[in-house]
């Protein structure tokens, strides 16, 4: 693996004090091998538990570390972009602050990157409680997306991704606040004809907190903001 000279990584949290200072410290240990310079944003979406106080623990420890937060809490889409629009980095990464999964991973997103302006990974076993609701959820954006805007992969919603920051100036500004940011990436991506590359990643069962992402309110969300992308798009107005 090519160690690369820059690299920021973000990570978005809402309600996750049992496992965000074990995703931050060890993102830490493997930042350091492979990036020369680096910097981590932790972007807090308004959450009511611990979470913001750990957050601002770890950021005193180390000047890298920076702490981002919405009030009140926002949408997954919403940090999403915010992580986005705040790394000042060549390439920017991202994973969910869950554990579920491994960050150590990204040595493969680097390589990857070589060849690619955005990589996004996908999940080879799904390990989610609610598996069925899950993928539920995971298809309907597939179809969505490749109807609307004619984008296909293999998990669209996979939270493990990689981007030139070039890549995403050109796809800029970008305004989805739920579910639907990565389909309005990659559709953007399209546009731009951008490379987009995919990598399998392992996937793991969630030890603490809850999953939100197949709710009513998050399905219904991410049904209204396809089709306000798909009339933006259509209408030329990106």
């Amino acid at each position: 693996m090519k160690k690369t000279d820059e690299l920021s990584i973000f990570f978005p949290f809402w309600n996750e004090e049992a496992s965000i200072e074990k995703v931050v410290t060890e993102a830490i240990k493997i930042a350091d091998t492979v990036a020369e310079k680096w910097e981590i944003i932790i972007v807090d979406d308004g959450s009511t538990d611990g979470t913001p106080e750990i957050a601002k623990r770890l950021a005193d420890s180390d000047k890298r570390i920076r702490v981002i937060t919405h009030h009140p809490n926002r949408g997954y889409g919403a940090a999403i972009r915010t992580g986005l629009e705040n790394s000042k980095y060549q390439y920017i990464v991202f994973t969910d602050g869950d554990l579920q999964l491994d960050f150590s991973e990204v040595d493969k997103f680097i390589d990857a990157i070589e060849e690619a302006d955005i990589v996004i990974g996908f999940r080879q076993k799904r390990r989610d409680k609610n598996l069925m609701k899950r993928l539920l959820l995971m298809y309907m954006l597939k179809a969505w997306a490749f109807v609307l805007f004619a984008v296909y992969v293999k998990d669209i919603d996979c939270a493990f991704k990689m981007f030139r920051k070039s890549a995403i100036e050109q796809i800029m500004p970008l305004r989805s606040e739920g579910a639907m940011i990565t389909t309005e990436i990659l559709a953007k991506a399209k546009r731009k004809n951008l490379r987009i590359k995919q990598i399998g990643v392992e996937h793991y069962p969630r030890k603490y907190g809850e999953q939100t992402g197949a709710n009513v309110f998050v399905v219904i969300r991410a049904v209204l903001e396809s089709l306000i992308l798909w009339f933006d798009i259509r209408n030329k107005r990106f």
